[in-house]
């Protein structure tokens, strides 16, 4: 059995903060075109605290959504979400590792995977399988980031750092946190067909502080600092350098810094059998 790898952001509140920051933050940047129509059914796979459920609910009010994740705890927190802010969405709520979803065969319309496959050591493996589930002629939604994608001003190495301690974690741990750059060739080679990615820009300066704070302050720079102590710990800074850095990322929130970040969107089809 593949099974997915540790979560390198971990599950404390604050994660849970971060991602309903980012998900809200970004919802009309990552969620505009995808609407299932009524009656379709939707798996989310890897839905975590619910951050993205709420968005997707909310934008396909009379489609059917199964979500799926690995862990009780993040599921619970997802319920919890989702009857708070849309009560009355369609939603059952499952436990299970994505290569072992308990589901028939092309039991479901429409794939949605969002910030899953970066932590997952076998990404297109878990494309392919989940195929398994989806209807020949269904379609597949998937979002990632691209760490690489991150630059600002005032520029600085490091900062620059800081943020490869992050990725170098992300790795080590058998993710990827630049797979965003990846995602057509994944997706095609997967099986997927008409796979279309396109790119999903956040730009942030002093005339947009809605996304200074709810981007690049409480996303990007919150996810950063939350791996300070495995940073450390592996040897790849010093606490000096890592605090200049941080400082120095924190200095692109201000009313003269800028801070840009990309992510990707793929949509793809499963091909009939055979």
């Amino acid at each position: 059995m593949t099974t997915p790898i540790d979560y390198v952001h971990g599950y404390s509140a604050h994660e849970t903060r971060r991602l309903g920051d980012q998900a809200d933050t970004l919802a009309a940047l990552l969620h505009s075109g995808t609407a299932y129509p009524a009656g379709s059914k939707v798996l989310e796979v890897g839905c975590g605290v619910g951050a993205q459920t709420v968005h997707l609910v909310t934008g396909s009010p009379e489609a059917h959504f199964a979500a799926v994740d690995i862990s009780a705890t993040s599921l619970s927190q997802a319920r919890a979400r989702v009857r708070a802010h849309a009560p009355d969405a369609h939603v059952s709520w499952h436990q299970a590792n994505l290569f072992e979803l308990p589901f028939p065969d092309a039991e479901f319309d429409h794939l949605f995977v969002c910030f899953v496959l970066e932590h997952l050591a076998a990404p297109r493996q878990a494309l392919t399988a989940l195929r398994r589930v989806l209807r020949p002629g269904g379609t597949l939604t998937v979002i990632e980031g691209d760490h690489g994608s991150a630059f600002f001003h005032p520029d600085s190495a490091h900062a620059h750092a800081a943020i490869d301690c992050q990725i170098r974690l992300q790795s080590t741990a058998g993710g990827n946190a630049l797979l965003g750059r990846q995602l057509h060739p994944l997706v095609t080679g997967a099986g997927y067909q008409d796979v279309v990615v396109r790119p999903r820009t956040v730009y942030a300066d002093g005339s947009r502080p809605t996304l200074v704070n709810g981007f690049t302050r409480n996303t990007f720079i919150a996810m950063i600092e939350s791996v300070r102590e495995d940073a450390l710990a592996g040897g790849l800074t010093t606490p000096t350098d890592w605090d200049r850095g941080i400082r120095d990322l924190h200095r692109t929130a201000t009313d003269d810094g800028t801070f840009h970040y990309t992510f990707f969107k793929a949509l793809a089809v499963n091909p009939p059998a055979g």
